[in-house]
């Protein structure tokens, strides 16, 4: 499905699994050649698309001949060649339940690939399902609740909250997309109890000119999660919308999300507990996690390593690559690629990224893939691509660049050329010239932690 968020969504992902088939749901900011590269990889035969995005279609199915049928979900009518959604629901006799079992593969949620192209997380039933529990009961949703899809309803940090909103039987309210003045409007007109919000969207919220605790006074529960909370943030937040429960989830797609809740208890300001609000929370309900020193033995408490978890939202898989599923999945052991350490009362901390991803806006970014967009430009000796501090974004792309010499680049240049061949959210948001090389190991890789250093040190640990 490439679609803007709507009830639609919610009535695609039940339809699709009752009827036995996989979601495959498309990342709203991808380019063109992304979507298409995730069509023709997850072997997608039938494609919904909602009015916003009705304007790709000619050249997807030109891209994408295998797909056999294209449902458009709009209210207008249905571009050539898409049968409406509307006439389907009004004319198709209801079919049985299929049963698919707790194994069975629910859905592909595509991440970010280091190889330039996203990859295809296999997610179970019995994953999402699980994940669905432990998120309504960290957020008191039942039958009362009134849940607001904001967050893409593509990601599963929207995903786990729609989950969970279904199982308690509580009512869902739909905006398109994340605007601050309609976040306010839909709270204020259906007493909405519940949100997922991205921590970015937390900030822009507080900083739009009609907001108002008086505005937001019926909600209940915000889970944040995606992205690192910046520490003003959450604060401003907490002072803001005193009245409302914050909850953290820490995770990601490979676990179905959620590995750990920073429970709205924890989330205080003063007091002998108050640095637990730097932590990720504790385990959540069903989910192991085990901190792993660089030679696979187990951390002592305190010791960073990397978090390496298990629970039944374990995937089953990256979709077609079984190299690198044997690397990271294990006997149910998925290796997270963050580094961070347990305390003696079993708070997790996340320090570190031991994989090399940017996470900005709560979107994943890989530099590799940035990387090797820019090292095609003409003048572009070599590249590294960082994440630094931003407070708007948690992390923003950065891109070094060495040029050749003789050659003159300016930012601009190297944005436009990444612009028609990378997703928006990926863009470079500063570019830096040199002509000095890149500082290297002995083993000719580029010392990243060289680069960022300057940028973080002042923050005392190397994610925002």
């Amino acid at each position: 499905m490439l679609s803007l968020n709507s009830d639609r969504y919610t009535e695609y992902y039940f339809a699709v699994w009752w009827a036995g088939g996989v979601v495959v749901p498309m990342n709203t900011r991808w380019s063109l050649s992304e979507i298409a590269y995730s069509l023709e990889d997850s072997g997608a035969r039938i494609l919904l698309v909602d009015s916003a995005f009705s304007g790709m279609l000619p050249e997807l199915t030109e891209h994408v001949p295998e797909l056999d049928c294209v449902i458009y979900t709009g209210e207008d009518p249905a571009p050539d060649g898409a049968l409406s959604y509307e006439f389907l629901v009004s004319n198709t006799l209801p079919v049985s339940d299929t049963m698919r079992r707790e194994d069975s593969l629910a859905g592909l949620f595509y991440t970010g690939g280091t190889t330039g192209f996203p990859k295809g997380v296999m997610l179970s039933h019995e994953g999402l399902w699980h994940n669905g529990l432990i998120v309504a009961a960290a957020c008191d949703i039942n039958s009362s609740s009134v849940v607001l899809h904001v967050a893409p309803m593509f990601h599963l940090a929207d995903g786990c909250i729609g989950l969970a909103a279904s199982i308690a039987s509580a009512q869902h309210v739909y905006v398109p997309s994340f605007d601050p003045e309609a976040v306010l409007n839909a709270v204020e007109e259906y007493q909405v109890t519940h949100l997922l919000l991205v921590p970015t969207m937390i900030g822009m919220l507080l900083q739009h000119p009609s907001f108002s605790a008086e505005r937001v006074r019926s909600v209940q529960f915000i889970l944040y999660g995606a992205s690192p909370m910046p520490e003003g943030v959450l604060r401003l937040a907490l002072q803001h919308m005193s009245h409302v429960r914050f909850v953290q989830a820490y995770g990601q797609t490979e676990m179905s999300p959620v590995i750990s809740f920073l429970s709205s208890e924890d989330h205080v300001l003063d007091g002998k507990h108050a640095h637990r609000l730097a932590s990720a929370g504790k385990l959540a309900t069903g989910c192991e996690a085990r901190i792993v020193r660089e030679d696979g033995s187990e951390a002592d408490t305190g010791q960073v390593g990397e978090i390496v978890a298990r629970s039944p939202g374990s995937m089953l898989g990256y979709w077609n690559m079984p190299e690198l599923t044997g690397a990271v999945l294990e006997d149910g052991w998925v290796r997270t690629g963050d580094g961070g350490y347990f305390d003696e009362d079993g708070y997790l901390y996340i320090v570190d990224r031991m994989k090399d991803m940017i996470i900005t806006g709560g979107e994943n970014v890989f530099s590799a893939e940035v990387e090797s967009v820019i090292s095609t430009y003409p003048g572009v000796a070599a590249v590294a691509v960082i994440g630094i501090p931003s407070k708007r974004w948690g992390e923003a792309v950065h891109a070094i660049v060495v040029i050749q010499p003789g050659v003159e680049l300016d930012d601009a240049e190297i944005v436009e050329h990444c612009r028609a061949r990378i997703a928006n959210y990926k863009l470079p948001r500063s570019v830096e010239f040199r002509t000095d090389p890149l500082p290297v190991s002995g083993a000719g890789k580029v010392l990243k932690r060289e680069l960022r250093d300057p940028f973080w040190e002042a923050s005392g640990k190397a994610v925002n």
